[in-house]
């Protein structure tokens, strides 16, 4: 089980390694706030201080972490990932379009990363149980490229924030095609990497609500897109006083877990504090899910954690 609680991102890169080399099912989880070895960098929105991105006092805590396992395309890309100063950049670049000057939630590495994780798991899961990625099907690559796709995909799907966030999914396209061309180069001969590079970017156009999606790996990436809610992760507008039902329903998110369906492939719990969280779920997850190429492999379950619902307006005045 894959617990979105958004612990450190080490947890989950380790959990990871530990369920290949153990039996039975373990709680995967991922916190980015509980770990008394961060530093944290903190933004100004409003003239509040809200705190966005852990980081450690090394250098370590700038890569990129997903578990590639032995796909060793996968390393290579993560290699390059990691020493794109870049792309690292436009992360940078595209949380301040979206923390200090637009008031929303992180758009940056953490989100991208935590992304890149939850859809490769996602991708995963779906292959255990017999589902074929949409590359391998029509292209006749290989499971690994499907992995390469999902994270670059993850990894890049908001960079065009660092233009505008209006219609920043067709920002991140041309933003996206350069890079692609520079992390792939020398990996695949040219006719492969225009498929996986093609098939990287309708991954990145369609992690829009309203975009179809046409392969496997665009739907992991636009659900997973939008599994990055729990509590934390999705505070800043709330607790930056924009009080509104898009605020105040993320803020009732508790946590995210994923695990394996008994009915179908991969089984989302959604942790509530509050039921306005209803709303977060209703209007972003479940109309992503419904227009992905996943849904028919999905269980979405939300329900109330605690006994009693958390009070998150104490006062509200025009």
């Amino acid at each position: 089980m894959l617990d979105i609680n958004i612990k450190a991102l080490e947890e989950l890169e380790r959990a990871y390694e530990e369920k290949e080399n153990t039996a039975g099912e373990q709680k995967l989880t991922v916190n980015l706030e509980e770990n008394n070895h961060e530093i944290t960098e903190t933004h100004l929105v409003d003239g509040k201080a809200i705190v966005t991105e852990p980081v450690k006092p090394t250098n370590q805590s700038k890569l990129v972490k997903v578990p590639a396992r032995n796909n060793t395309k996968l390393m290579a890309v993560l290699e390059r990932v990691n020493a794109d100063i870049e792309l690292q950049t436009m992360w940078k670049c595209a949380n301040i379009n979206a923390v200090d000057r637009l008031g929303i939630s992180d758009h940056g590495r953490v989100h991208v990363q935590i992304v890149a994780n939850i859809a490769l798991k996602m991708l995963r899961m779906l292959r255990e149980a017999g589902i074929t990625s949409s590359i391998v099907q029509h292209h006749h690559l290989t499971e690994d490229d499907a992995e390469v796709v999902v994270v670059l995909a993850a990894l890049m799907h908001d960079i065009g924030i660092c233009v505008h966030r209006d219609e920043h999914e067709h920002h991140s396209l041309w933003l996206a095609e350069r890079k692609l061309l520079e992390i792939l180069g020398g990996l695949y001969d040219i006719e492969q990497r225009t498929i996986v590079m093609a098939e990287t970017l309708h991954a990145i156009i369609a992690h829009a609500r309203s975009q179809r999606c046409l392969t496997i790996e665009a739907g992991v990436v636009k659900v997973a897109d939008a599994l990055d809610m729990a509590k934390g992760r999705s505070r800043i507008p709330f607790e930056a006083g924009h009080l509104n039902i898009h605020s105040v329903s993320a803020a009732a998110i508790q946590g995210v877990e994923l695990s394996i369906g008994k009915v179908r492939p991969i089984h989302i719990q959604i942790n509530m504090g509050n039921s306005a969280g209803i709303y977060q779920i209703d209007e972003l997850l479940k109309k992503k899910i419904q227009n992905s190429t996943v849904k028919d492999y999905i269980e979405l379950v939300a329900s109330i954690s605690a006994e009693t619902e958390e009070k998150l307006i104490h006062f509200y005045q025009l």
